[in-house]
């Protein structure tokens, strides 16, 4: 059985998160016991850690701050037990160095880098929201039988720009490329849903819960 934790600290889809990790598992025949949990010790404990998360970095960064000892947990979880860990859109750009949205906000700084606005055009308005293509995508197992050029839901008007070339797992194009997901030791994370998005998301997410990095 394996015991995954979703973080748990105010951000709005986690109910989604669950139900579609609970469908992905349920499907590709994996024992899974899922918790939705701010509670450090339940964080150290879990095999598997999903921190979800939508709408404004800055929000997202003190929700996760205000929750006593669940950073501590997190470092002590993903660091020194080396679970393994997937961020999913806010959650993924948490990951980043510093969030750009308004002001300067510090994320948890594990794929160094920031996060900043997508620019608009007359035709291409932000946020970026709706089905897109994964392109540029690396040989990772999250990735693994995703199936030819993969479509996914993305709603968001910022993206991650990493440091170093070898974090960045996949690319989409809107007004250009930008990343669309990261990964680096034990870390994966998605600027995209996959919760919502369908067959190429629940595959993603049955990777995950596989994976042995």
């Amino acid at each position: 059985m394996t015991r995954l934790a979703i973080i748990d600290y105010g951000s709005g889809n986690v109910r989604s998160v669950q139900r579609a990790l609970e469908a992905a598992a349920n499907d590709h025949e994996i024992r899974l016991d899922v918790t939705l949990t701010d509670d450090p010790d339940r964080i150290r404990q879990a095999d598997r850690i999903v921190l979800p998360g939508v709408g404004h970095f800055a929000d997202c960064a003190a929700g996760l701050n205000a929750r006593r000892g669940v950073g501590e947990a997190l470092n002590e979880a993903v660091f020194r037990s080396r679970r393994p860990f997937l961020g999913v859109c806010v959650g993924m750009q948490l990951m980043a160095t510093v969030g750009r949205e308004d002001a300067e906000t510090r994320g948890l700084g594990w794929i160094p880098g920031a996060v900043e606005r997508i620019e608009p055009t007359p035709t291409l308005p932000v946020p970026h929201m709706g089905w897109n293509t994964l392109t540029d995508i690396k040989s990772h197992p999250v990735l693994a039988n995703l199936g030819p050029e993969p479509h996914v839901y993305f709603v968001h008007s910022y993206a991650m720009k990493p440091e170093m070339p070898d974090h960045v797992m996949a690319r989409c194009d809107y007004n250009g490329k930008f990343v669309a997901a990261v990964g680096r030791d034990n870390l994966f994370g998605t600027q995209f849903h996959p919760e919502k998005s369908q067959k190429a998301g629940q595959q993603l997410l049955a990777n995950f819960l596989r994976w042995k990095p």
